[in-house]
């Protein structure tokens, strides 16, 4: 089984130019994690993904010590969301990100995703964007044909 036969094509894209706020809006109505970010010529030139609007409002490791000298103000942070959201997409995107081709084995592109902690990633033909896939998606494909035998 190949990627082609379990990933997702129309995919929603952004441009390197949009909001954050206009990408979370898509993210928020189609209930997917992460966006790719194209160009006019629909090539591939990174990817936003939630964990990318949400990292900007956590502390760094370093301040997150609970005394009363060093304690973060957790709700001033929440309050930096609405800055976050006026950004520019390419202020907070994954530049170039990880993709896999249609006719890589499904398990290679469930390897990379294990290897980097993704839930999901493009899939690029000649830099261009064709698709994407997601655990779920080879999951089910594979559950579909383990059934099927």
């Amino acid at each position: 089984m190949v990627v082609r036969d379990v990933m997702s094509t129309g995919v929603v894209t952004a441009r390197r130019t949009d909001s954050v706020r206009s990408v979370v809006m898509k993210m928020i109505s189609r209930h997917c994690g992460a966006i790719p970010v194209v160009d006019d010529g629909d090539r591939l030139v990174g990817l936003v993904a939630i964990r990318d609007v949400m990292i900007p409002l956590y502390p760094n490791y370093g301040d997150y010590i609970h005394d009363n000298v060093h304690s973060r103000d957790f709700v001033e942070m929440e309050e930096s969301y609405a800055d976050i959201l006026k950004k520019k997409v390419e202020e907070i995107m994954t530049p170039d990100p990880l993709t896999v081709s249609p006719d890589d084995p499904v398990l290679q592109a469930a390897s990379y995703m294990g290897l980097k902690h993704f839930r999901r990633i493009p899939v690029a033909e000649h830099g261009r964007l064709v698709g994407i896939v997601s655990l779920g998606d080879i999951n089910r494909g594979l559950f579909f044909a383990a059934c099927d035998s």
